[in-house]
């Protein structure tokens, strides 16, 4: 059993859902996120994450609340719908390998990160 956390995009909450039902399915704990603020899910968070803007205090406190997060997982899985990846997933990525940790993702990237070897 694997710990995942995933790590991408508001925009793709969908995305999210299917992987998170593949991975549950699979056997594996799954750590997501919380609010989808570019997509307002729940209704109403985009106003309370003042829409991912950098510097707003509550996207500060979800970016570090999302570190702890990925501290806490085995693997991350990138949810690179359509290939993107914007500057917040990148630095999650880069922190990820930092910490050792696997790095996989929900479409093939040119480059694929290696796990860590202890």
């Amino acid at each position: 059993m694997t710990v995942y956390t995933l790590c991408g995009s508001t925009r793709f909450p969908e995305a999210f859902h299917l992987m998170n039902a593949h991975l549950t399915l699979l056997g594996h704990i799954v750590i997501s996120l919380g609010v989808f603020g570019h997509s307002d899910q729940p209704t109403g968070v985009k106003h309370l994450t003042a829409d991912g803007q950098a510097d707003e205090p509550n996207k500060i406190m979800l970016d570090q609340l999302h570190f702890k997060k990925i501290d806490m997982c085995d693997v991350i899985m990138v949810i690179n719908f359509g290939g993107y990846i914007g500057s917040s997933l990148q630095k999650e990525i880069d922190y990820a390998i930092g910490q050792g940790k696997c790095v996989e993702y929900m479409f093939p990237q040119k480059e694929v990160t290696q796990c860590a070897t202890a």
